[in-house]
């Protein structure tokens, strides 16, 4: 093993922190965040309006002239949990204010920081694939409770290398890392993206921590409780 590519969400850190800290932080600002930053975000509008004329779930169309139209659509967007890259580009942007203002200090599972020198001592690449954007990524592992855990990351990718279902995703990311799929593992709670990725070659590990949905479907993959299962 050279490279350990990891999920987030589910896998390094709590889902009830993104969904009950991170998601209602920017959810209750992104309106003034618009507001405030309305001209500078013209290709992402652009994206959401293009966006909204194909979403059944979203049937009022997106003026692009409104700050507040456009802010209700994103509003919708984070209460569907949908994987929109101009969303997440916006929360980054909103929790990074966050985080150095200090209101926001993110949460991770207590063995990654030890898994992560660990690797890193052995001269191992981590990388992170999320669906959050990279800033949001970078912000993450850059303010939590352990401390600034991001000089231990060697990479970051988002939805931009593809969707986390998709086995050609992985093939990108091994592209970049130039490390061969065989000596990468890659670690998330989901299923179905530890199955795209073991289609690309992959070495792959389940990620079961408390809060997790529960695994519906069999796996070929190793089930995993802590990082450091993989240190093992």
């Amino acid at each position: 093993m050279k490279a350990i590519l990891l999920d987030i969400e589910g896998t390094t850190t709590p889902i009830d922190f993104v969904h009950k800290t991170l998601f209602p932080y920017a959810k209750s600002r992104v309106g003034g965040y618009v507001g405030m930053n309305f001209d500078s975000l013209r290709h992402e509008i652009d994206a959401l309006v293009d966006e909204s004329s194909h979403d059944a779930t979203y049937t009022v169309p997106v003026d692009p002239t409104e700050p507040g139209s456009v802010s209700a659509y994103l509003e919708h967007l984070i209460d569907v949990d949908r994987k929109s890259t101009s969303l997440k580009t916006i929360q980054g942007k909103i929790w990074l204010a966050g985080y150095e203002s200090g209101e926001l200090k993110s949460a991770v599972f207590e063995d990654v920081p030890l898994a992560f020198e660990r690797w890193k001592a052995e001269g191992k690449t981590i990388a992170i694939y999320s669906s959050g954007s990279i800033l949001a990524q970078q912000l993450l592992f850059r303010y939590t409770e352990f401390g600034d855990l991001s000089d231990f990351i060697s990479e970051y990718f988002d939805t931009n290398v593809g969707a986390k279902r998709d086995g050609q995703s992985y093939r990108n990311i091994v592209e970049r890392l130039k490390i061969p799929a065989a000596e990468t593992v890659f670690v998330s709670d989901i299923v179905e993206e530890v199955d795209a990725a073991r289609s690309a070659g992959m070495r792959t590990a389940l990620s079961v921590r408390p809060g997790n949905a529960e695994i519906a479907t069999e796996t070929a993959s190793q089930i995993i409780t802590s990082l450091l299962d993989l240190c093992a």
